[in-house]
């Protein structure tokens, strides 16, 4: 059986919130802190790449402080990040019953396609979105006949898209290798094969969204992430114990570093814990592209990174592992990554 999706719920114009996607108090977003938060300028960081600004030394810093940041000088076309978000906020505006033609299987978790429950779990809060998921790295797992054809452009746009976080990634990776004084491909080396997925996150708007979250408190379990998202906003960071709005930013894009790279440089830098809120008055798209290794690889501490005084703070883990983790039991507000702590 099809699960109901959030984009009908909104649009059969409901005055009050099901009661599946009521958090629990503790859990609930601060409507008022959010106001006041949202008038805030500068909160949130931004990294230049522009090489005269000497982006390294930054990015040390972020990278230990936040684990999340806006890039701005990335070299992404400003056109491949809006027909990005154009082509999303097209397919979401399809016919429900075209929509479904790309459903997700209802029985596995994460699979690709058009959905809104991500776990496999059937119990637990459900998240106030609707998203599709597209398999696009390796080459061997994109299949683009699994993917919308309307507007008659979307898979074009998705492929270049694609390339273009590639070598994004590729590009932070690195800088992010050489700020911890490893070789530059020290970190895509120990990744391996990468496994990269771009998902379409679609947040209708919510009649009740003091009670809800569009995406539930988590870190990534992979090892970087890229988001864009349109001038609504709703991306939230925790730091030190406070929820910061990473208000948009017109052509720039958010980078979240994952658990992976957190374990990978022994905790010297930082998965970001976030989360996504929601609105009772318009819509928001966003699109995320993670950067994953593959299953079969087994992630640990990088030896150069593990001293007397930086101990070995992490086990070892088989990624495949790691995700049948998440997908099993979810976040639940947590950062899985705790599971691996070594007691000092």
């Amino acid at each position: 059986m099809v699960a109901q999706r959030v984009q009908a719920l909104a649009e059969a114009g409901l005055s009050y919130l099901p009661s599946q996607y009521i958090q629990p108090p503790e859990l609930r977003p601060d409507r008022l802190r959010h106001m006041e938060a949202a008038v805030e300028s500068g909160s949130f960081p931004v990294l230049d790449l522009d090489p005269s600004m000497n982006p390294v030394s930054h990015l040390r810093h972020l990278c230990s402080e936040w684990g999340a940041f806006h890039v701005v000088n990335h070299g992404v076309p400003s056109r491949v990040l809006n027909e990005m978000k154009e082509v999303g906020l097209r397919f979401f505006h399809l016919p429900t019953e075209d929509k479904l033609q790309y459903a997700c299987d209802p029985g596995s978790a994460a699979t690709e396609g058009y959905g809104s429950r991500m776990l496999s779990k059937e119990e637990g809060v459900l998240d106030w979105r609707d998203y599709f998921d597209h398999h696009t790295l390796p080459e061997t797992r994109r299949n683009p006949s699994r993917w919308p054809d309307f507007p008659e452009n979307y898979r074009d746009v998705v492929l270049e898209y694609s390339n273009n976080m590639k070598f994004l990634a590729q590009r932070l990776l690195s800088m992010i290798s050489e700020s911890l004084n490893l070789p530059h491909l020290f970190i895509e080396d120990t990744i391996g094969e990468v496994y990269q997925n771009i998902t379409i996150s679609y947040y209708s708007p919510c009649p009740q969204p003091e009670l809800a979250l569009g995406l539930q408190s988590h870190s990534d379990m992979g090892a970087i992430t890229f988001l864009i998202q349109d001038d609504v906003g709703g991306l939230e960071i925790l730091k030190d114990g406070e929820w910061v709005l990473a208000k948009p930013l017109s052509d720039a894009i958010i980078v979240i570093l994952g658990d992976q790279t957190e374990i990978l440089t022994n905790g010297k830098y930082k998965s970001a814990i976030h989360r996504a809120i929601v609105n009772a008055h318009r819509a928001r798209i966003s699109i995320a592209t993670f950067y994953d290794p593959a299953k079969t690889r087994k992630i640990s501490p990088a030896l150069q990174l593990v001293t007397e005084e930086s101990p070995l703070k992490y086990r070892e883990v088989l990624y495949g592992d790691y995700v049948s983790s998440w997908y099993g039991k979810g976040p639940e507000g947590k950062r899985n990554i705790d599971s691996l702590l070594i007691q000092q």
